[in-house]
């Protein structure tokens, strides 16, 4: 039972889709507050802090054009940023749609080419309804909607026959971010947060004696209007208000393209299982990794009966589908590979394998920092092989088992 390897390369296609995506909304975003504070250094032309004393300053003329000045900043910035939200919905949405197309239409591809010319009709294509993305960015769930039905009354109406193998707007409407929220709620949300720190550093800045300088280099950090750099760099050049916001703009953008890709993916499988009835769980193998996606990686399911990423925000795992070779009668050929931070590896190489190769001091790092549960996993390892071993970190729950359960299982270790 082998895995293709373009499969296992589609993980790093998709991240970098997130990365562009997740740059263009935040692009957008910075620009607002960076206005937002180009007017904000313009209060002094009114009348500089530091030329009123502190009992003047209430009851002055300029401090009253100040103070609403100010109020008519800090009003328009929630109105644009409002309005970023619901563009950056619907811009994200159109991008899902696309994604859900073509990430079906490579699945399909890429199982043709796994097969003999003789065998290939035998892959079958999923329509994709025109309403999947809106109905995953926009629709709760736990509402009453018409979307949810618009594929079958569509079909009813125009006397067409129902696709078989169909990702609906139905079975969009079940997708939601692993917080429970939707993407338009996702948006909004930030939207609101981001307009009332700003408020708050402003007013509070001013209340302590900051001058308006100090406070603008505190909201918009190093960052430029149109700068070019990645989310991360965004992030770590932004201020107060931008660097929270650029990393929660690239959790939301990658958590929904993992989330509709991995649809997408699953319902092609699933169409196909006369060639895949199983499929394999497949995180990344560096240092980021979370638990359970460590402990994941490699496990093998069958359709609608495992768990399928993302399992948390910024998750990075995949599925890909083992074919089965031999029940349909052809050689397989040599299993895919896939990537890890020394390079490539085999595509079966799990997780819990890969650390076993790593330093001590590595295993240590991504164990949490633990020189103790670095311990641990070499001691299972040894005992049990590392794929169980890495298995045995996490609860059924999905949580991280503490030092004092692993103590309590599999007694004392020695970290030298």
């Amino acid at each position: 039972m082998t895995t293709p390897a373009e499969l296992y390369r589609n993980a790093v296609d998709l991240n970098r889709f997130s990365n562009g995506v997740a740059r263009r909304i935040a692009l957008t975003y910075n620009d607002l507050i960076l206005e937002a504070v180009s007017q904000l250094k313009r209060l002094d032309e009114l009348a500089p802090v530091t030329d009123l004393s502190p009992r003047l300053r209430a009851g002055s003329s300029a401090a009253s054009a100040r103070s609403a000045r100010l109020s008519a900043i800090l009003a328009q910035l929630k109105e644009s940023l409002d309005n970023w939200a619901g563009t950056s919905t619907l811009a994200l949405t159109e991008e899902l749609q696309g994604l859900a197309v073509l990430q079906s239409e490579f699945v399909a591809r890429e199982l043709r080419r796994a097969l003999p010319e003789n065998l290939q009709r035998q892959i079958r294509d999923v329509q994709i309804s025109p309403d999947f993305a809106r109905s995953v960015a926009t629709v709760d769930p736990t509402a009453i909607n018409v979307v949810s039905l618009s594929d079958d009354l569509q079909a009813a109406v125009t006397g067409a026959p129902r696709a078989t193998f169909q990702l609906t707007a139905a079975q969009g409407t079940a997708i939601t971010l692993p917080n429970g929220k939707v993407i338009s709620k996702s948006f909004r949300g930030l939207a609101e947060s981001s307009a009332e720190l700003f408020a708050k550093t402003v007013r509070n800045g001013l209340l302590t004696g900051e001058s308006v300088d100090k406070i603008a280099r505190r909201l918009k950090g190093r960052l430029r209007f149109g700068e070019r750099a990645s989310v991360k760099q965004l992030a770590q050049k932004g201020g107060e208000v931008t660097a929270v916001a650029n990393n929660q703009v690239m959790a939301l953008v990658r958590t929904s393209v993992n989330q509709v890709a991995n649809a997408a993916s699953q319902r092609t499988y699933e169409a196909n299982q006369e060639v895949t009835q199983r499929y394999r769980y497949v995180a990344t193998l560096d240092g980021k990794t979370s638990a359970i996606c460590r402990a994941l990686d490699g496990r093998v399911f069958e359709y609608g009966k495992g768990p399928t990423p993302p399992q948390h925000f910024n998750c990075r795992s995949t599925t890909v589908p083992i074919i089965n070779y031999e029940a349909l009668g052809i050689e397989p050929p040599p299993e895919g590979r896939r990537k890890a931070t020394e390079g490539t590896v085999p595509g079966n190489l799990t997780y819990g394998q890969w650390l076993s190769r790593q330093s001590k001091a590595d295993q240590t790092k991504i164990l949490g920092n633990s020189p103790r549960r670095a311990a641990y996993f070499r001691k299972l390892s040894n005992k049990m092989g590392p794929t169980e071993a890495m298995r045995r970190f996490v609860r059924e729950d999905g949580s991280e088992v503490t030092l004092d359960y692993l103590r309590e299982n599999y007694g004392n270790v020695r970290t030298q």
